[in-house]
């Protein structure tokens, strides 16, 4: 038998051999034992079963836990989604605010300030992706960007842009308002 052991120690292939051996040797024992070997096998069904309903309860866990932090996560940029935009916006409320303090404001310096506001106001508007819709004359109606409100009679071709009553704006390529234009009738 130590002749046998030293041998395995020396050859790790007739080591696993061996176990192998041993193994498939237990297995008939069991088998020639039919309620050893059922009580061994249901043993070993439960063992898996129990390792299986971990595993699911574990990875159902992590599953609840990656909604709940998506769903905080939808919130969270619910409620900050403006801080970018307002941020932007400060500047051109203090300009403003300053302007009203002045005590007697001439009509140049009202108007510097004003160009100055509008400068502000446009650089926020760009910064956050909200670019104007300001249809030239003679430019094709397209109403997925231009609202027309009345057809007037004109010397250009039909369904053109006459005139602009009121800019648009789109926001990340998304339509926020509709320019208001009037457009030519047919001649």
């Amino acid at each position: 038998m130590q002749e046998q052991e030293n041998h395995q120690a020396e050859n790790p292939a007739t080591a696993v051999e061996s176990a192998e051996v041993a193994a498939a040797e237990t297995v008939v024992e069991q088998q020639n034992d039919p309620a050893n070997y059922a009580a061994a096998k249901i043993a070993e069904l439960e063992a898996r079963v129990a390792e299986l309903q971990d595993a699911f309860m574990r990875a159902k866990a992590d599953g609840e836990n990656i909604r709940r932090r998506a769903q905080e996560d939808i919130a969270k940029a619910h409620k900050f989604a403006i801080e970018g935009f307002a941020e932007a916006m400060v500047p051109v409320k203090d300009s403003l605010e300053m302007a009203l303090k002045v005590e007697t404001p001439s009509i140049d310096s009202l108007k510097e300030g004003v160009e100055i506001t509008l400068k502000q106001l446009n650089s926020a508007f760009e910064k956050n992706r909200l670019m104007e819709v300001n249809p030239a004359q003679a430019e094709k109606l397209d109403p997925t960007k231009h609202q027309a409100v009345s057809m007037v009679p004109a010397e250009q071709e039909a369904n053109t842009i006459v005139t602009v009553l009121q800019k648009g704006y789109t926001i990340a390529d998304r339509l926020l308002r509709p320019a208001l234009v009037t457009v030519a009738q047919g001649k």
